[in-house]
């Protein structure tokens, strides 16, 4: 384990990193947006993961980047809901039309505070202060990474509140098993019956479909390269896992045959935004491993509660209240072959 000084915020905080290694994995993390900056697979030399090997591109250029969003993550239409008949506008941040990510200044720009470390472990917290973005309540949050067992990651918030507040807590890192220029070779797929349609705002229109007879099934392995009437897919999309919260299971399965590296996600969440990375904007500056991104350099697989969940009948609770602990648990397990 190391623990070291990696840069220095506008606001004069500073950043640190520390390096876990445990089960095969080496991991990077930034007390920054709680991002995992880089993930390694012993024997396997290019990173599993998007990112900067230093502070300032994740400042100018990063789109979440290995980043924790919250308070509530995900988009939330128009950034209104309501909670026991009380009206909430929260930030527009996202084109001046949607709440995205938990706002412009949300838990995946600001510092976080190490609190707990060991070898294959770190814990980080913040507080996030009533009415910052339009929030009702203090929310305070913490997340545990560790490297256990073979290849994985394990990955756990816990959220509470003082008052009744939306909550939504995921991982955003984004992937790339073999450090291609693109992802879209990889091999796809997910465990669920029903997808949710957008509308042009990327917010879920309320319906939930059934991924029978559409590009939405990847129920059986499926290349992301998928084309309709000749142009690629561009999945943003949130897959029904299912209308609570669970024990553990797996959802979703990558694999690259590039690299023979493949990628288990388990999680407890009811919901898995499964991002194609096509709003990755060329990059100007170099990533890991000299690495220049752009559309498509990444995928994400974020758990979680459906998005914009308040405002829609028959989705997922997204309210946290007074004297609850939200706890959500995703393991993101790497293997060879």
């Amino acid at each position: 384990m190391v623990r070291e000084h990696f840069g220095v915020l506008p606001t004069g905080e500073v950043v640190e990193r520390v390096t876990l290694s445990g089960g095969g994995l080496t991991a990077k993390v930034l007390t920054y947006g709680a991002v995992i900056q880089d993930l390694r697979l012993e024997g396997h030399q290019p990173a599993l993961v998007l990112g900067f090997e230093t502070l300032q591109p994740y400042l100018d250029h990063s789109p979440y980047f290995g980043a924790t969003p919250g308070r509530c993550s995900n988009r939330i239409g128009d950034g209104r809901f309501t909670i026991d008949g009380v009206p909430h506008q929260l930030e527009r941040n996202e084109r001046g039309v949607t709440h995205l990510h938990g706002g412009s200044d949300g838990l995946a720009v600001r510092n976080w505070e190490i609190v707990d470390l060991g070898a294959d472990f770190v814990v980080l917290r913040i507080t996030d202060p009533a009415g910052r973005a339009g929030y009702p309540g203090t929310c305070r949050v913490t997340v545990r990474y560790s490297l256990s067992h073979s290849g994985r990651l394990n990955v756990i918030y816990e959220s509470t509140t003082d008052a009744a507040t939306l909550c939504n807590i995921c991982q955003h890192s984004y992937f790339n098993l073999d450090g291609r220029d693109d992802a879209l070779d990889h091999v796809i797929s997910i465990a669920a019956d029903h997808y949710l349609p957008v509308d042009s705002r990327l917010i879920p229109t309320g319906e939930i479909r059934p991924v029978d007879g559409t590009v939405f099934d990847l129920r059986q392995p499926t290349p992301m390269h998928v084309q309709k009437s000749g142009e690629k897919i561009a999945y943003d999309h949130n897959f029904c896992l299912s209308s609570e919260r669970t024990g553990l299971r797996s959802v979703a399965r990558v694999a690259s045959a590039h690299s023979g590296i493949s990628l288990e996600v388990r999680t407890t969440e009811p919901g898995v935004q499964f991002y194609s990375g096509v709003m990755i904007a060329p990059m100007p500056v170099a990533g890991l491993d000299g690495r220049i991104y752009g559309p498509f350099s990444g995928f994400c697989l974020e758990t979680q509660v459906w998005p914009d969940a308040i405002n829609h009948a028959g989705f997922p609770n997204a309210v946290l209240r007074p004297g609850e602990v939200l706890r959500q648990e995703t393991d993101y397990v790497f293997s060879r072959g």
